[in-house]
């Protein structure tokens, strides 16, 4: 699902120059954000995470 789902996103960036560059600049733009980095890594890495402390339980 998800590989469809990214499959659409890149098909439609590429077929429709304007949202490509909307999208880049909405990259750099949260990018170059330290707290929008950490809430991003956090949510990357939450079920990993879950998944360790889980184990320490057991």
């Amino acid at each position: 699902m998800m590989r469809i789902l990214f499959g659409l996103i890149l098909a439609l960036l590429v077929a429709v120059p304007p949202l490509f560059d909307i999208a880049l600049a909405a990259t750099t733009l949260a990018a170059s954000q330290p707290p929008v980095l950490a809430f991003a890594a956090g949510v990357l890495a939450w079920p990993r995470i879950t998944r360790t402390v889980r184990r320490w339980t057991r």
